[in-house]
């Protein structure tokens, strides 16, 4: 008798969950990375000598493939305008890191742009959190938040909502 175990999470979270660990390996205070999501399957098409490094179980979930050489820009959002992906990249992910205060903490902040955020990453309540959303052409989409003070893999969290504007951006770089 063969037992067939149904995946616990979608190729898209599995993925997700490994880019996360990959990530926090390198600890914190990191520039955003970015990562090109291709199915296994189609990678070891094109790559048949990356057979040996992928594990049979993993054929028809999604390979991460970090992009390196981010282009130097005044705003994550100025990057991901740039971006266009060719059809063989099946969807994008990307870590990056942020300061989170309380909404008070934001209410008479500086005009001066450096000087705001000197504010904030001064604040005693602010947290330092990484996020890694990854998005595919189909619209799926995962996010995770990993706490610097929680700083366990047991302790990140998930959830559709976390980051809705950088699903809604990684997801137009995927757009023809």
């Amino acid at each position: 008798m063969t037992i067939a175990f149904q995946p616990i999470f979608s190729p898209l979270v599995t993925s997700a969950l490994e880019t996360e660990r990959h990530v926090a390996g390198a600890g914190w205070d990191q520039p955003p990375r970015l990562f090109a999501l291709v199915r296994t399957a189609g990678l070891l098409e094109r790559e048949p000598h990356l057979r040996t490094q992928i594990a049979e179980a993993e054929e028809d979930g999604l390979t991460a493939i970090e992009q390196e050489g981010l282009p130097d820009a005044s705003s994550l959002e100025s990057i991901l305008a740039q971006l266009a992906w060719p059809e063989e990249v099946d969807g994008v992910a990307l870590a990056v890191e942020r300061l989170v205060v309380p909404p008070e903490a934001e209410r008479d902040l500086p005009g001066d742009p450096e000087e705001a955020a000197e504010a904030l990453a001064a604040h005693p309540d602010r947290k330092d959190v990484r996020l890694l959303v990854a998005v595919l052409r189909d619209g799926e989409s995962a996010c995770l938040l990993r706490q610097r003070d929680h700083d366990t893999d047991d302790k990140v969290a998930s959830g559709p909502d976390i980051a809705p504007g950088l699903v809604q951006a990684l997801s137009a770089t995927l757009q023809d």
